[in-house]
Order: C-alpha cells, then sequence, then structure tokens
C-alpha cells in the first residue's frame, strides 16, 4: 500500500514528518517462515541458547565446493546494489558511489594464484578457519564466509577485525590493517587488527554474533584475540564493544536481507540478527561506549545536523549521488520507517519530534551512508 504526502504531511505510526513530494511505501516484511522463531524466548543468553537450538536444527551444510554456487545467486552473493552489474560483490574491493578498482565475474575470476589485488576472488572466512581446525560445519559455513579478493584475503590473514589506528596497508578500496586504535570504543587491545570500510562493519558484526550462536557448544574451546572463551558471551569485553558499535552505526541492508534469504534457501538456516537486529542488545547488552565512532567521508552526500531540535536534512551533491530511499533506524536496529524518493529531490527534509537518538540509512544508486543523529 502507497501513501502519497504534500508539504507537512503527518506520519502517526512513526512520528515523522517529511516536507518534501515523497512517496511512502509501507515497510516490507522479510520473509521469515511463519512459526521459524516461534522457540525463541527469554532474554541475556537463555534467548541467545533458544536461538542457537532453532538455526541448528535444520541446518543442511552446502559444503566447501558448495560455496563456489551459492556465490552464483543473485540474491546472495553479485552485485545489485551498487554498480549492479553482476558481477561479485566484494566487501574489499566496493567503492560506493565510485568506480571500483576491479571486477570479478561470477565462476569465472575464481582463485586460482594471486599475486596483486584484482587477481582473482576466494572464499574469505570472517571467523578464521584455523580456528576451529578447518572442520565441519564451520568450514563451509555461509553466514561467514564471503567471496572476496584473494590478495586482500590474504593480508588481513588471521587478524581480529576492529577500528585501525596507525595503518601499516591500505587495499584500493580503503580497507585498512595495523596496530589498534585502542581508545573509545576500541580500548582494551593493543594488537594488529584489519578494518572493513564503513559500509560492511554492520554486516561483518552481524556474521560474527550468528556464528557465537550457532556454534555456542563449541565455541569456548577455540582460541582466537576476539574470544573470551565462555559460550556465553564469546566475546571479550574490547570485541565486544566493538561488534556491539558496528552493529549499531550500520544497520541492516536490503543487502544483507537478500543475502539472509539466498543461504537459507541452500543451508536451510537463518540469521537471527538479521531478521531481528533488536535481540543483539537483549543478549549482549548495551553498548558501553561509542564516543570516539567517527564515519568514513562521504563527501558526495550529507546528513545534517547530527545534533538537532527535530529537523535533519539529507542533501545529495548532485544527481549521481541522489538518496532513492531513507531508512530510520531505532539504535537497537529496528527499522522504523522506509521512505521512496520517487520524486528525485536533491534534499530531503526529516522531522523527528521525539527525542532520542537514530540512524538514518540514506540508500543511492550503487552508495548506502549511514549517520547517528541526536534529537534533543
Amino acid at each position: 500500500m502507497k501513501k502519497i504526502l504534500l508539504f507537512w504531511a503527518f506520519l502517526s505510526s512513526t512520528c515523522f514528518f517529511y516536507s518534501q513530494l515523497i512517496e511512502v511505501q509501507e515497510i516490507e516484511i522479510k520473509s521469515i517462515p511463519t512459526d521459524y522463531y516461534s522457540q525463541a524466548y527469554g532474554t541475556g543468553y537463555d534467548l541467545k541458547t533458544s536461538l542457537k537450538e532453532i538455526i541448528k536444527r535444520n541446518h543442511a551444510p552446502i559444503g566447501y565446493k558448495g560455496l563456489w554456487n551459492l556465490y552464483k545467486s543473485k540474491d546472495a552473493f553479485s552485485d545489485k546494489w551498487y554498480e549492479k552489474d553482476g558481477t561479485i560483490l566484494d566487501i574489499y574491493s566496493e567503492v560506493p558511489n565510485g568506480i571500483d578498482p576491479y571486477n570479478y565475474r561470477v565462476g569465472v575470476d575464481q582463485c586460482g594464484n594471486y599475486r596483486k589485488e584484482g587477481d582473482c576472488y576466494n572464499r574469505e572466512h570472517l571467523i578464521p578457519q584455523s580456528i576451529f581446525y578447518k572442520k565441519d560445519p564451520m568450514v563451509s559455513d555461509a553466514f561467514h564466509i564471503w567471496p572476496t579478493d584473494g590478495k586482500v584475503n590474504a593480508m588481513r590473514s588471521d587478524y581480529p577485525f576492529g577500528k585501525v589506528g596507525a595503518s601499516t596497508w591500505v587495499s584500493k578500496n580503503g580497507s585498512k590493517l595495523g596496530n589498534s586504535d585502542n581508545t573509545g570504543y576500541s580500548e582494551g587491545y593493543k594488537g594488529i587488527v584489519f578494518e572493513p570500510i564503513d559500509e560492511f562493519k554492520g554486516d561483518i558484526a552481524r556474521a560474527f554474533f550468528y556464528f557465537a550462536t550457532r556454534y555456542e557448544d563449541e565455541i569456548s574451546s577455540w582460541s582466537f584475540d576476539m574470544f573470551n572463551r565462555t559460550k556465553n558471551q564469546v566475546f571479550t569485553e574490547a570485541f565486544k564493544n566493538i561488534l556491539l558499535t558496528w552493529h549499531m552505526m550500520d544497520p541492516v541492508s536490503d543487502r544483507e536481507i537478500a543475502m539472509n534469504e539466498a543461504i537459507y534457501s541452500k543451508q536451510k538456516n537463518r540469521n537471527p540478527y538479521i531478521d531481528h537486529p533488536e535481540w543483539v542488545e537483549m543478549i549482549w547488552g548495551k553498548i558501553l561506549k561509542s564516543e570516539n565512532f567517527e564515519y568514513q567521508p562521504r563527501n558526495f552526500l550529507e546528513i545534517y545536523p547530527t545534533l538537532s531540535s527535530g529537523t535533519v536534512y539529507i542533501k545529495s551533491q548532485d544527481g549521481k549521488s541522489l538518496v532513492k530511499k531513507v531508512m530510520v533506524f531505532s539504535l537497537n536496529g529496528v527499522l522504523m520507517q522506509t521512505i521512496e524518493n520517487h520524486s528525485s529531490n536533491l534534499i530531503i527534509t526529516v522531522y523527528i519530534p521525539k527525542s532520542g537518538n537514530y540512524i538514518i540509512k540514506a540508500v543511492g544508486h550503487d552508495f548506502e551512508v549511514n549517520r547517528k543523529v541526536i534529537i534533543k
């Protein structure tokens, strides 16, 4: 169902105002099977354990070679979100609103040998396979194994994900390797970390939360700098806070929803934190500190002011950076409203009358930009 709003029309269900001629669509319901989460109960780690039972029950491993076939799915890992050219969507080479340094043809440019970026793509285990001794079903679980450039994958190696202070190596899309910043939300770890670009930080965090849930029964025996050797919290305090911050600052995207559906169609289980991002906070708690999180510059788009009495503007630099959709999230990841900009306005004015903290996700033809806004 669609509604057309003229000037200052009021949306009673979400308490948002829009001053543009904008077509508003009802929020799409994700294709969660009926009763899939009917046995989810409790809060805290009790909820996590109940989710483990659900996503473990029908998990049908596709095999390590089966990942290559999954990557051919147009809704899972091919690029229908940025350039929309059907090549592999590689989180380590994608350049939002810009020209990718290289592209990979699905099923054609698989590794193979590589010496430099752009040679071929392989299968990146976000949780390194050496940690679980390359055992099944972890070694082929598609929720944490994504197609990426072979060279960047090798540079990332088995290092934890985190916030880089001084970088020692930078990929062609800005992913970084270097010493941990060890301040603010990333305080507590001094080793080497790998930092992806902002657009995929939340995606990676939710993959880790899935892994911590699906393999709750085994994970306490695995040694990794991000883990604390327990089955409940799983993560050290430092890395828990990093992942919670990334989860909050980069809410669930349409790409993740499509990926969740595509993997479910083959692997027969789901990532509950894509379906219900609010469960992350219910299990691991609120972020203790995120004060030094700074979004990477995206100069083609402005979302301002980030501290406001109610009015927030989203301004595109030109037609190339035109915002097609705006999504407003609460801090626990719940999607509150989706607005389609069918009128192609360069400036969208959003009035939020209720005080609080929000994340605004602006989505264009080949980009998505997130910003946290505070309403006084």
